[in-house]
């Protein structure tokens, strides 16, 4: 099949001109034999503007790959400023790296965490101004609510921070505890600042617990010694075994803690014989006082003028506590032989202890012709008790 080789038409062999562009065909038929179609020239605008529209999303990709590549880089620097405390300057990065990537969701979490990091440095200056001041509640607050600001945050750079805070923490609260030590405070108090000296982790509590220790031990050993002196042995030992919760390895009060255990025995040894001692006393006084109350001192038979006998002693109280109507029974004796009885009263009625009292009695019906002799038989008195 021949061709028109200017516009590609089908042609006869016999056709001088082509019935479609018009032009006149070669006359070499092997000229006709190649298909050769003139290029629409009404395609050369698509194609142009596709292909501009191809080589811009390929330089928009390249501008977009360069812009996050060096968004990444201003990132990573961001973040290793911030690891190394460096806020300012992770700020800056990390707002440089959302100016090239408004997207980059990592960079704006870390720049949030970058901020709250440097409102918590300052915290931490404002901290150690208080403490300065001696406003120690005051600083732990702001400690505690910087410390609260970065609990959504995590990761490495967190860390560091979290650190400082803590240190910052620990450094308050020994201030404070030295501070309270200085204001003598009483043994109830010093068990508080011990717990709280017990929660912070650092070597220097462990220095200044050891010191609080050792005050409540000599509390607790001053307080029991002056008990143990005044006798309160279960009043002492509770003191010491109290002291010893809080210093369990302390020999000096576990060595009172002996002596108080080993007083109180001896104690209550001594007061038990005591009790004995005062209950035999007691049986023996008793006795006293009811067969022995009274000593015959004298007693004698005399005559008056009118050769009347006469009888007259003395007696003593040797009992411990009054007697009263005591009675004289005597018989009277000529040649060792009773020939008469009698009982008489002493005065005063009442004899307290070492007293001593008379009794006499004249006996009219009889006369001393003979020698008279006087026993007594039986002295008889009565007690209050």
């Amino acid at each position: 099949m021949h061709h028109c080789p200017y516009c590609g038409t089908n042609v006869r062999d016999n056709e001088s001109y082509c019935i479609k562009c018009g032009k006149k065909l070669p006359e070499d038929i092997y000229q006709r034999l190649t298909d050769t179609k003139t290029f629409n020239k009404n395609w050369y605008f698509p194609i142009s503007i596709m292909a501009l529209i191809l080589l811009t999303c390929v330089f928009f990709y390249l501008f977009l790959q360069a812009q996050t590549s060096q968004a990444k880089e201003l990132y990573n620097k961001g973040e290793k400023n911030a690891m190394e405390g460096q806020y300012q300057e992770a700020s800056e990065s990390l707002k440089s790296a959302l100016e090239h990537n408004q997207s980059f969701s990592q960079a704006d979490i870390a720049l949030s965490f970058v901020e709250t990091a440097k409102n918590a440095e300052s915290d931490i200056e404002r901290s150690s101004k208080l403490l300065d001041q001696q406003k120690f509640q005051e600083a732990l607050s702001l400690i505690n609510e910087a410390e609260s600001s970065l609990a959504n945050f995590n990761g490495d750079a967190v860390t560091p921070l979290i650190n400082k805070l803590t240190e910052k923490r620990n450094t308050i609260k020994l201030e404070e505890l030295k501070y309270e030590l200085e204001q003598d405070p009483g043994i109830s108090e010093l068990k508080t600042l011990l717990w709280e000296g017990d929660a912070i982790q650092s070597d220097k509590a462990e220095e200044l617990t050891a010191a609080i220790r050792t005050r409540i031990i000599e509390h607790a050993f001053s307080q029991a010694s002056e008990q143990l002196n005044d006798k309160q042995f279960s009043d002492a030992l509770l003191v010491v075994e109290d002291g010893l919760k809080y210093a369990p390895e302390s020999e000096k009060l576990q060595s009172l803690k002996t002596t108080i255990e080993k007083e109180k025995t001896a104690f209550e040894t001594a007061q038990r014989k005591r009790i004995e001692q005062a209950i035999s006393s007691a049986e023996e006084e008793r006795k006293l006082n009811e067969n022995d109350a009274i000593e015959l001192v004298s007693v004698d038979v005399e005559s008056d003028e009118q050769g009347k006998v006469v009888v007259k002693g003395n007696v003593k109280s040797v009992a411990t506590i009054p007697i009263n109507s005591i009675l004289i029974e005597y018989e009277l004796l000529t040649n060792e032989e009773a020939f008469l009885s009698n009982k008489v009263y002493v005065y005063p009625d009442t004899l307290y202890p070492d007293e001593t009292g008379e009794f006499e009695f004249t006996h009219f019906d009889i006369n001393q012709n003979n020698q008279i002799d006087i026993k007594v038989d039986r002295i008889k008195w009565y007690t209050d008790q």
